[in-house]
């Protein structure tokens, strides 16, 4: 049974790569850990608090990727793998019931939460893969990890030097990604050993995207429900949808579609530019997450003013802009400049209404959003008109 295990959980490559429902009902955690996020920053927009807001983030991303990545490998209806999401899943929601007070009481729980994530995954498939090439990468996986959770562990125990280690912990984690976790006698994994189902992972990323500018929107809702109905705060709700509109455009288009299919074109090598996906995906969410409790103070106060909303307001979309520039980049080889220019508009127009009413604000970044959605279309619209025209011309010829 043993030999035959392992074939039993890999799918084939050529798989479709459509995401499973067990997939889908995983990311559910990370929905609440976005909920909790953006709580925990709502009641800390200082820099200190976005920075240990980033950081929770980044764990959880890790989290969702690395299952992300596996689960591209493995047959979601194989009861293993199974077990494999559900494990994953329940870690995720402990860590994100701890993000509240992750650095006050509870940081235990979400480094313990995290480590048993990762090493359990390995306790799962390691005795499972035995005979396979895949069981030496996961084992140079586990033991990366299993050094990376001894500062994990000890910085939730040791408060003093509790962010320190644990970025020291993400930017090993994520630097041996890159790197292939090289390990002594284990050697490095190969590009072809890191292969991804393309269309499968380009699926999930904007399933996850999704998820977060969903999150904008339900926490806009309930905010504007609870705030009275009020002209001002309904305003700032419109405002709030049309960010999220804006935000979703700029997303899908140009590259969005198309990552899948450059990741295939690629090859082995194109694992580099899965990885590179995931970290800017990182980038983008967080500029979600601080759009959505920008948007979340502008609807209960809309006509007050509050520094936190405008670093947070104007932090929130330029992160998104940037590292959407960086994808469009990587896969297309370009930088829309549109976007380009629209980075230091958010800033300034953020800038030149620091000492505005919040709504004042929330109006000029989504402004901002949409004239470049606007600039970004023109070149289609133009050729629509254009082939519209010459389709007519023959119409236009024929006697009447």
């Amino acid at each position: 049974m043993a030999g035959r295990l392992p074939g039993q959980l890999l799918l084939r490559r050529e798989n479709p790569g459509k995401a499973s429902f067990l997939e889908l009902f995983f990311d559910l955690a990370f929905i609440f850990a976005l909920t909790r996020l953006s709580r925990a920053l709502l009641d800390d927009p200082s820099f200190n608090g976005g920075f240990q807001v980033l950081l929770m983030l980044a764990a959880l991303w890790w989290v969702w990727f690395v299952t992300a990545w596996s689960a591209d490998w493995f047959d979601p209806r194989a009861p293993l793998i199974v077990t494999l999401l559900l494990w994953t899943m329940f870690g995720g929601l402990l860590m994100a019931a701890a993000v509240p007070t992750v650095f006050d009481r509870h940081a235990m729980v979400f480094a313990v939460a995290y480590v048993a994530i990762h090493l359990g995954r390995a306790a799962i498939l390691i005795p499972a893969l035995q005979g396979h090439p895949l069981q030496v990468r996961s084992l140079r996986v586990a033991v990366w990890f299993a050094i990376s959770g001894v500062l994990w562990v000890v910085g939730a125990a040791v408060a003093p030097a509790r962010e320190v280690l644990w970025v020291l912990a993400l930017v090993l984690e994520y630097s041996l990604a890159r790197l292939r976790w090289p390990f002594p006698r284990l050697g490095r994994s190969t590009w072809p050993e890191l292969q991804v189902n393309g269309t499968h992972l380009s699926e999930r990323y904007q399933q996850i995207f999704i998820i977060a500018l969903g999150e904008l929107i339900l926490i806009a809702g309930v905010t504007y429900s609870q705030s009275g109905l009020g002209r001002d705060s309904t305003a700032a709700f419109a405002l709030a949808f049309v960010t999220a509109v804006a935000l979703a455009r700029l997303y899908l288009v140009p590259a969005g579609g198309r990552l899948g299919a450059r990741i295939e074109a690629e090859g082995p090598p194109g694992s580099k530019l899965t990885l590179m996906a995931g970290y800017l995906h990182l980038v983008m969410i967080a500029g979600v997450l601080a759009t959505s409790v920008a948007m979340e103070m502008t609807i209960d106060h809309p006509g007050e003013h509050e520094t936190g909303q405008t670093t947070v307001g104007v932090i929130g979309p330029a992160l998104f802009l940037t590292a959407r520039i960086m994808l469009a980049a990587v896969v297309d080889g370009r930088w829309p400049w549109a976007r380009l220019v629209g980075v230091p508009a958010i800033i300034v127009g953020g800038l030149a209404t620091v000492r505005s009413p919040q709504l004042v604000n929330s109006a000029v970044v989504a402004g901002v959003l949409l004239l470049i959605v606007l600039f970004d279309a023109m070149p289609g619209l133009r050729r629509f008109i254009r082939q519209s025209g010459e389709s007519d011309a023959p119409a236009q010829r024929r006697p009447g």
